[in-house]
């Protein structure tokens, strides 16, 4: 948890001012039992009001300065912790951000979500808390005991005897709890993990009839957690008794052995009471530390698992000086690449050598699992190769940052993502100072400004999350827009057609050569048809070239490209 404390830098000038309050607080509340104690004494005792009323006001003025100093340290402390809070979102959320995939496959998704909300949550409610416990517990406890001393030495032996069993209780109590905290998290991770694939999924769910399973699965995620949570609420539903019973027991003991020394004229009946309010500061410091006890656990925990996503350090990161290009722009080379997923047993790609230049459209086909699509993630880096290299404009993509780099692609992946927003906010993701003009023109190109001009409001459309408002093939033209938008040296576009009918397909193709001519791209495909008018074909089977070159040359010279051709088109087709 000590790592998190570097968030809290900035508000050291609070911090300052919430620690003087509150001492200053601390200095009121001790000050308060010894006034008492002076009235009883000399005021009551001796039938002196005037005496009563003086102390009585001195009692009043100090009471309301302990007030403002504890309005103003809840106000200071909530400042500083909210601040702080908001401060470790950002810095998980930045971090997230530079992760390669590897990253956040290592994590999972609902764990970060779980992580930068609940767990931020738990260190963010110690700090406001911990902000007004930790330093004025502290205080009224070492102040309240120099206190209770200065009144009567011998009285003090009760406390010497009750705050070390108080302490013991607290350490146990510590020992149980932090590992059913621990625990508690990690249950709360697969509740997470459970609701989110439900969310995402319904509609899978649904088609295949199986409701009463999925509840089953979250309900026993959901009693997981519930059961763990009733074990720690059990724990520390015994400590408030217990504590309560000591403080009781505490206060007999005190009357009891402070009416002998009164009796015996070694104590006056002020000092007694002004001795058991000091005694009662203790006893409520020791069950304010209690209750952060009840805390610590917790967000130590979720400490932890803050820090382990801030201390990750993710696989890809930049040289510490981009390299030049070379001139060659839009050229894309793949030499001798070998690259494997971490933990796979056989590499994902092998010995893939090719090269693609502007006003070329490189077509990759092959089937389910052949490393398609793994091989153009390794164009914008999203992976780091094994062995080889990828070179793009001339130079090796390791060698250059992942924001220069990326800024050269125009990226559309194999499952279309769009965001809440309007449709012109989506196509604009690609380029945030497009003008209306160049949205509108590359809608036009991606075959999507009909349906957008169906749409209600047109561009302004709404677009829901995830696009769930909108088709497979509308979503896909939106992405391919997005890309089409900013013009980029380089296009990537991972089985963008599929959703697409015959005669979308042939449209867009047609209006993308067009559009791209001075550009490189590279297609991934499954079906023949997008593929066969390419400049250059790459045939992938298991990872590894099965055959490159035009339709003709690999009819003739490729066998898997000849079975993939067979088993879509009619004999009179390929023909």
């Amino acid at each position: 948890m000590v790592k998190l404390f570097r968030f809290l830098r900035p508000y050291l000038w609070p911090l300052f001012w919430v620690m003087l309050v509150l001492f200053a607080q601390s200095i009121a509340e001790l000050y308060l039992p010894t006034l008492m104690g002076e009235v009883v004494n000399n005021g009551m005792m001796k039938g002196d009001t005037g005496y009563i009323w003086k102390y009585g006001s001195y009692m009043l003025i100090v009471a309301l300065v302990s007030s403002i100093c504890s309005i103003i340290g809840s106000y200071l402390s909530s400042i500083i912790g909210m601040g702080f809070g908001r401060d470790i979102r950002d810095g998980v959320f930045s971090r997230v951000e530079s992760y390669s995939l590897h990253e956040f496959d290592k994590i999972g998704t609902a764990s970060l979500i779980t992580r930068t909300t609940n767990d931020i949550i738990q260190v963010q409610t110690l700090v406001i808390m911990g902000l007004r416990f930790m330093v004025f517990a502290p205080i009224m406890c070492v102040g309240g005991i120099i206190m209770a001393y200065s009144k009567d030495t011998q009285l003090t032996i009760i406390l010497a005897v009750v705050l070390p069993v108080m302490l013991l209780l607290i350490g146990g109590l510590a020992t149980v709890i932090v590992p059913l905290f621990k625990a508690m998290q990690v249950k709360l991770d697969k509740v997470n993990l459970v609701l989110r694939e439900n969310l995402t999924g319904i509609r899978v769910i649904r088609a295949f009839n199986r409701l009463a399973s999925e509840n089953k699965r979250f309900e026993a995620a959901n009693r997981d957690l519930t059961d763990n949570a009733i074990r720690v609420n059990k724990i520390m539903a015994l400590v408030q008794p217990v504590m309560m019973v000591i403080m009781n027991l505490t206060t007999v003991a005190i009357i009891w052995f402070g009416g002998h020394r009164i009796s015996q004229n070694m104590m006056q009946v002020g000092d007694m009471m002004a001795f058991m309010q000091y005694a009662m500061q203790v006893m409520f410091s020791i069950i304010m530390v209690t209750i952060m006890f009840v805390m610590v656990p917790r967000a130590q925990a979720s400490a932890a698992r803050v820090n382990e996503v801030l201390d990750m350090v993710p696989g890809i990161a930049d040289p510490p000086r981009s390299m030049e290009s070379s001139g060659k722009k839009g050229y894309v080379e793949f030499q001798d690449v070998t690259f494997s997923y971490p933990g796979a047993e056989l590499p994902a790609i092998s010995n893939i050598s090719f090269a693609a230049s502007p006003g070329e459209v490189t077509a990759i086909i092959g089937g389910t699992g052949s490393g398609k699509s793994t091989l153009i993630n390794l164009i914008p880096r999203f992976y780091d190769v094994d062995s080889g290299a990828v070179l793009v404009d001339g130079v090796d993509v390791r060698q250059v940052s992942q924001k220069e780099l990326r800024a050269k692609i125009g990226f559309v992946p194999q499952t279309p993502v769009l965001f809440s927003g309007t449709v012109s906010e989506n196509i604009r993701y690609g380029k945030a100072d497009a003008t209306p003009e160049e949205i509108a023109r590359a809608a036009e190109i991606a075959q999507a400004s009909e349906f957008i001009a169906g749409m209600k409001d047109g561009y302004e459309s709404e677009v829901a999350q995830g696009g769930t408002n909108l088709s497979g093939g509308q979503k896909q033209r939106l992405s391919i827009a997005r890309a089409l938008v900013r013009k980029p040296g380089i296009y990537i576009l991972d089985d963008s057609f599929s959703a697409l009918d015959f005669k979308t397909d042939a449209r867009l193709r047609a209006a993308l050569r067009k559009e791209t001519a001075a550009s490189t791209v590279i297609i991934v495909a499954q079906r023949v048809g997008t593929v066969m008018d390419a400049d250059r074909i790459i045939v992938l089977d298991e990872g590894r070239v099965a055959g490159m070159g035009k339709h003709r040359e690999l009819m003739d010279s490729c066998l898997v490209y000849r079975e993939i051709v067979s088993s879509q088109l009619s004999e009179e087709e390929i023909a």
